[in-house]
């Protein structure tokens, strides 16, 4: 069956960098738009960001910009999410979400496949 996995979350201090992993089994990720979201406690899923195969295009939300890059290694079927100088308002569970056709990068419900989550915490 078609899974996400994530991992790569811990505890990092701010200003610290994490590398968070997105590995599939069961389908290839260079055919779908693979989309990273958080969830802090008591808010909402927000997107964080995107990266569209087709053309490889690349989304982020203002709050991670120059600080979060998103990446995917089609050899190894992972996508990647590279986090530096990290804030303590980016704590939360990350999730990965695969997509078939983009509609809205941002936009939960669009996305059909979900992993399960890793925790990143920022604090001192």
């Amino acid at each position: 069956q078609e899974k996400l996995v994530e991992s790569g979350g811990g505890l990092v201090q701010p200003g610290g960098s994490l590398r968070l992993s997105c590995a599939a089994s069961g389908f290839s990720l260079d055919h779908y738009s693979i989309g990273w979201f958080r969830q802090a406690p008591g808010k909402g899923r927000e997107g964080v960001s995107c990266i569209v195969t087709t053309d490889n295009s690349t989304y982020y939300a203002d709050s991670v910009k120059g600080r979060f890059t998103i990446s995917m290694d089609t050899g190894k079927n992972i996508v990647y999410l590279q986090m530096t100088n990290l804030k303590p308002e980016d704590t939360a569970v990350y999730y990965c979400a695969a997509d078939r056709r983009l509609v809205s990068w941002d936009i939960p419900d669009d996305f059909d496949e979900w992993g399960q989550g890793t925790q990143v915490t920022v604090s001192s």
